[in-house]
């Protein structure tokens, strides 16, 4: 049998090594011995003696503050032995490794699979109350290891070095070091009286030393709905920050 299909791009990917690898620029390979971590959903095909297991938010705490934030990741553990692989809608797909110290902020929508080496906790996005795509609060990840995240189009990586200001529902995920606000991009006048705006009346600021992945798409934010996330949000800050 003969066809474009067959392609050596389009075979399976090996290699030696068990972990997670694009096999291309829209899906994850993860070669598994041992177990990890993926959004629940997202699996295309496996071979091997692989189990999955839903685990929700990933335990009772993050639970909660996935109910009280509407952010979170919902997760399942995939364990065994074997090849998985694992797509979100035809997204591209794109790999970070962390290193002992390092934090990343991330909206939880954009999360596809990581290594169980990993943490992560559900914190407070300070100064932009409900204005990035994943609302009042983002998920952060510490540790050692691989994650996979999703973009909705090739992304820009800008370095912070100088004051930088994103549209916040194209915002994907920031050095948590940084320091985040909000600037307003519209300028007040009759136009804006008479509802003649450039369509970006706000957007995030970032400061300090780092790094923020910017999607060429707008995201709605996925958080809990406006007036009761405003309303929550100085009632939740001590929990999250």
């Amino acid at each position: 049998m003969r066809s474009a299909l067959f392609a050596a791009e389009n075979m399976e990917k090996e290699s030696q090594q068990p972990g997670l690898r694009l096999q291309n620029s829209k899906m994850l390979k993860a070669e598994l011995n041992g177990e990890m971590m993926a959004r629940t959903g997202t699996m295309v095909a496996y071979q091997g003696q692989v189990q999955f297991q839903a685990l929700g938010s990933g335990g009772v705490g993050k639970w909660l503050k996935q109910k009280l934030t509407g952010e979170g990741v919902p997760l399942m553990k995939v364990s065994g032995r074997g090849d998985v692989f694992f797509a979100d809608r035809a997204a591209d797909v794109h790999l970070i490794d962390l290193e002992p110290g390092d934090a990343i902020s991330i909206n939880g929508a954009n999360v596809l699979a990581f290594d169980s080496t990993l943490q992560y906790d559900i914190k407070m996005v300070q100064g932009m109350g409900m204005m990035s795509s994943a609302g009042l609060f983002n998920c952060v990840f510490t540790g050692h290891g691989r994650l996979a995240i999703t973009t909705k189009g090739t992304p820009v990586v800008l370095t912070i070095d100088q004051p930088t200001y994103v549209d916040p529902q194209a915002a994907i995920c920031w050095s948590a070091s940084l320091q985040t606000g909000y600037h307003r991009a519209d300028q007040l006048g009759l136009g804006t009286l008479l509802g003649r705006t450039t369509g970006e009346a706000f957007t995030m600021s970032f400061a300090g030393q780092g790094f923020v992945v910017v999607q060429p798409s707008e995201e709605p934010p996925q958080g809990i709905a406006g007036g009761e996330s405003q309303q929550s949000g100085g009632a939740l800050g001590n929990l999250f920050s």
